[in-house]
C-alpha cells in the first residue's frame, strides 16, 4: 500500500492534489486530527489490497496547536515500521498572494490581517515538514494541468522525481524583464523577423518564423551553448534542492526571435529524466491585444 502524507502552504494546490490521487482510486481524507493519524495508518495497513490499495492523508495548519505534535507522530510511525511519503506543495509569495486577491478568501492564519503575515507563520510552521518531504512542488508557475500532470508522473507513472520544475519562458523586454526569472538571455543579437513583411504579423509559433530565425548560424550555435549549459546546471540546482528555475529568453517584443529560441530549447530538454519541464510565452499576444485598443 502507497501511504502519501500530502501537505504544503495554503493556496499551493493541496485539494488539486488530493483530488488527483482521488481520482486515480486513492483512499483520501483530508485534515485528519493529529492523534489519529497512527490509528488511522495502522487500520489501513490491515486492510485488503481489494479494500484499499492506495492512501492520501491531507494535513496542514488548520491542525492547530495539535500540528506541533506531527513531528514525534512521524518519527514514532517510521519506528514502528509505517512506511509513508511525504509530498509538500509550495509556491512563492507574490503567487500565493494573488491567488488569495483572486478567490477573495481569507488565509487561515491571517483570518482578519494581512495575507502576507499569514504566509511567513505558515512557513515557519510547516518548515519541519518541507524537510521531511520526499517530493516538493513548486506550483509558482504551473496551470492546473500541469500540476495534475507531475502528479501523474509520480503517483500513477512511478516516474523518478528531484523536485525541480524547469520553466521556459519566452518574454519582450519592452514589457519588462521577468520578476522571477533565475537565467535570463537577451536574443536580441539575431536578425528580427518583425522587419520582414510577410513574417511581423506571424510569432515562432508559426513555421516560417521558426525556421528563418532557426536558418542563422548564431541561433544554432546560440542553442547548442545554452543547452550544453543547461544539461551541467540542472543536476547541480537539483542536487542543492533548488525546487523552480525559470529560464527567460527575452528579444524586443516578445513574439518573434524568443519564442522561437524558448521553443527550439524546450525540444532539446523535452523528455529528459529528473525534472519537470514547461514553457511560457509571457508575451506572445500584447502586440495584438494593444491594437484593439
Amino acid at each position: 500500500m502507497r501511504f502519501v502524507i500530502v501537505t504544503g502552504v495554503s493556496g499551493a494546490g493541496k485539494s488539486t492534489a488530493l483530488k488527483m490521487l482521488e481520482d486515480a482510486n486513492y483512499f483520501c481524507v483530508d485534515n485528519l486530527p493529529i492523534p489519529l493519524i497512527e490509528k488511522f495508518a495502522s487500520m489501513m495497513a490491515n486492510m485488503s489490497e481489494e479494500e484499499i490499495r492506495n492512501v492520501g492523508l491531507g494535513v496542514d495548519v488548520r491542525s492547530g496547536q495539535a500540528l506541533d505534535e506531527l513531528e514525534s507522530v512521524l518519527i514514532h510511525m517510521k519506528d514502528q515500521g509505517y512506511d509513508y511519503e511525504i509530498l509538500f506543495l509550495d509556491a512563492c509569495d507574490e503567487a500565493l498572494i494573488k491567488r488569495y486577491q483572486e478567490t477573495r478568501r481569507n488565509h487561515p492564519l491571517a483570518p482578519r490581517g494581512r495575507v502576507d503575515a499569514g504566509i511567513r507563520l505558515e512557513r515557519e510552521k510547516l518548515a519541519f515538514l518541507k524537510t521531511r518531504a520526499d517530493y516538493i512542488i513548486d506550483t509558482s508557475q504551473l496551470l492546473t494541468r500541469e500540476l495534475k500532470e507531475e502528479l501523474e508522473d509520480i503517483f500513477l507513472k512511478n516516474q523518478k522525481f528531484d523536485s525541480l520544475m524547469v520553466t521556459i519562458l519566452s518574454f519582450g523586454f519592452k514589457y519588462g524583464v521577468p520578476g522571477d526569472g533565475n537565467l535570463i538571455f537577451d536574443v536580441r543579437f539575431l536578425p528580427n523577423p518583425y522587419y520582414l513583411d510577410h513574417l511581423r504579423p506571424k510569432s515562432g509559433e508559426d513555421g516560417e518564423v521558426f525556421e528563418y530565425v532557426m536558418s542563422f548560424e548564431a541561433a544554432r550555435t546560440f542553442a547548442d551553448k545554452l543547452e550544453d549549459m543547461l544539461h551541467f546546471l540542472i543536476p547541480n540546482y537539483i542536487r542543492e534542492g533548488k525546487t523552480s528555475l525559470v529560464i527567460g529568453i527575452g528579444c524586443t517584443g516578445g513574439k518573434h526571435r524568443s519564442v522561437t529560441l524558448a521553443k527550439e530549447i524546450y525540444q532539446r530538454l523535452k523528455g529528459k529524466p529528473g525534472y519537470g519541464l514547461r514553457i511560457e510565452h509571457r508575451d506572445l499576444q500584447k502586440d495584438s491585444i494593444r491594437k484593439k485598443f
